[in-house]
């Protein structure tokens, strides 16, 4: 591919000394899937030169077992693979409890707009044709690492500052509703029978676990730990509720399920 590998670069603003009295962060671990050997042995090359953690497959199959078993920070996947493509490996993704929120860059040979659309359409968060600028690649995937880190960062301030204000608004809540009998389970409430006339739409298994576990007063990081998923998924579960209850708050949330008695 004739990669002009750049010159390595020191951050001005770290010193001999914070370098040593601080650990280093672990390098990113992405998952590269493409079907030509040579592209994928120079692509991983290259970005191993830019000090990133880099695991193969040679197809869809073998990427959707290998990122179950290293639940990379970022798949890199070309699109048109034998056995699985990359549109069916992105579905996989996101249709499993522990990889839904992993980035997916597409690198592949169609650079036309409407395969372009159908690909973040499916859900990916960016999209390469080759043949592509090494450099550009690097760039790019920088760039998306950083906007989950981003995500999860604000998320996490964002739980970490409301949770304490929030558990207060939980007991007065219960205070005010009473902790009389006749409360049921979010599974068992969803045919409009009992007190509050509960809502008719469905809610899964972990939807209403994640329910459960904002109204116990959990901070999103301790919901993702207690159901052993991430952060950015449980923020998804919670948007979801929030549209299926017609709620703009977790406040409104939980005073919502408790009058509907969708919660112990």
């Amino acid at each position: 591919m004739g990669f002009l590998l750049p010159a390595m670069t020191i951050p001005p603003s770290q010193s001999p000394d914070q370098g040593a009295a601080e650990s280093p962060p672990s390098p990113a671990r992405l998952l590269l899937v493409d079907d030509e050997p040579g592209l994928r042995k120079a692509t991983q090359a290259y970005l191993e030169e830019e000090s990133f953690c880099v695991d193969t497959a040679k197809d869809g199959e073998e990427g959707w077992e290998k990122a179950q078993q290293l639940l990379p920070d970022l798949v890199i996947s070309d699109v048109m693979m034998p056995r699985l493509d990359g549109y069916g490996l992105l579905a996989r993704l996101r249709e499993d409890e522990r990889l839904a929120g992993t980035p997916v860059v597409f690198l592949t040979a169609k650079g036309m707009t409407a395969d372009r659309i159908a690909g973040f359409v499916a859900g990916v968060d960016d999209y390469i044709p080759k043949p592509f600028d090494p450099d550009e690649l690097v760039a790019r995937v920088r760039s998306v690492l950083a906007r989950q880190q981003r995500l999860l960062t604000e998320a996490a301030r964002f739980a970490d500052a409301d949770v304490g204000q929030l558990a207060k608004q939980i007991t007065e809540i219960r205070s005010l509703l009473g902790q009389g009998g006749g409360q049921g389970s979010l599974m068992g409430k969803q045919g409009g029978r009992g007190v509050g006339e509960a809502p008719q739409q469905q809610f899964t298994p972990r939807e209403a676990s994640v329910l459960q576990l904002v109204a116990e007063g959990l901070m999103n990081k301790q919901i993702a730990k207690q159901l052993g998923t991430s952060i950015r998924n449980v923020e998804k579960y919670v948007s979801r509720l929030f549209g299926k209850t017609s709620t703009s708050s977790r406040t409104e949330l939980v005073r919502y399920a408790l009058e509907h008695r969708l919660v112990d």
